[in-house]
């Protein structure tokens, strides 16, 4: 991003207005356009200036495309840092624009009542699969709870979770969870509808605090060490080759970082396999306590919940400090 760049694209008040909704929440352009009154084509075009400007992001999610502002506070970028803040003082300072802006979030909340209305009749579609899986298993209120004292237990209750990436998050709840500890929360799923809730759930979290996104657990799209935590709730079951997913959520977690494993202790529910898709049976202590040490990780602390035939089993493991330089060259090397 430069400045000439970044003045030319905010030189137009439709693009001034796009910038100030980015700015109260992640859209898709066909969203940006039902608020703006404006056609797709004709939002699209100015999108494309904000982006090759830098001061906005695409993101395609499926057969839909979003769109999230590059401003915020982050200290590393001090010139988004200023544009963020000369926007928020020009809404307030210029009446008509002020009241442009607010007209626009108005039209926001029918954005966001849409979203809950699909995920209520995603959930009402889908009940009877996920009423029946539960049955299996205890409640997740205790399992919520085990697993925010495990992870307290590793930060020492105060020094937060930093930056969390939650693998496999589904319809968000563990992001919501565990967000008011973390410093950013990035969501991450392969299913666009699961994406849908997730974004329906996590709409009303601070813009920028959260990014969605979308991709296979198999083969992460993060940069090494960028998280400090990562959760992998109800998911592993799914990996066909779970190694190869802890190994994934090595590379992406910090040095000293730590990840916690929610899943089902080995079983022999074979129906489950045709039922729900799990690829996996369960994990045993040594399975997992193999995989985390292979991956670079220091098992840590292990839980186990029991309820009806199904135990959950919570395991959670710290990042190896003299690992990362290690599986780095065993990366390039199965490359």
């Amino acid at each position: 991003m430069n400045i000439h760049d970044a003045i030319r694209a905010l030189d137009d008040s439709t693009r001034l207005r796009i910038m100030r909704l980015l700015a109260s929440m992640e859209l898709a352009v066909g969203e940006v356009a039902q608020v703006l009154g404006q056609s797709q084509p004709r939002v699209s075009r100015h999108i494309k200036i904000l982006c090759d400007s830098g001061l906005a992001e695409r993101r395609k999610e499926g057969a839909w495309v979003f769109l999230r502002s590059s401003l915020g506070d982050s200290s590393e970028n001090p010139l988004a840092c200023a544009i963020a803040r000369l926007l928020a003082v020009a809404e307030q300072e210029d009446a008509a624009f002020g009241r442009r802006c607010a007209e626009d979030r108005q039209h926001l909340d029918a954005i966001r009542t849409a979203r809950e209305s699909h995920a209520l009749d995603w959930f009402s579609r889908h009940a009877e699969e996920w009423d029946e899986l539960r049955s299996l298993h205890i409640a997740d209120g205790p399992v919520e709870a085990a697993l925010g004292e495990m992870l307290a237990d590793l930060t020492h209750g105060d020094s937060g979770l930093g930056r969390l990436l939650d693998v496999g998050t589904g319809t968000g709840r563990i992001a919501e969870l565990f967000a008011p500890q973390a410093s950013q929360v990035v969501a991450f799923d392969k299913s666009p509808d699961m994406l849908r809730i997730a974004r329906a759930r996590l709409q009303h979290l601070p813009a920028g605090s959260v990014e969605l996104v979308q991709g296979d657990f198999a083969q992460l799209p993060f940069a090494a060490r960028r998280f400090d935590t990562v959760l992998l709730h109800q998911v592993l079951h799914y990996a066909q080759a779970p190694e190869a997913v802890l190994a994934g959520a090595a590379r992406v977690t910090a040095p000293g970082g730590r990840v916690a494993i929610v899943d089902f202790a080995a079983h022999d529910r074979e129906d489950l396999r045709q039922t729900h898709a799990h690829a996996r049976l369960g994990f045993s202590d040594a399975q997992i306590e193999a995989m985390l040490l292979d991956s670079g990780f220091v098992p840590q602390a292990t839980r186990a919940l029991a309820g009806h035939e199904l135990v959950v089993k919570l395991w959670t493991a710290t990042r190896r400090e003299d690992s990362i330089t290690q599986l780095d060259t065993r990366q390039v090397r199965k490359a």
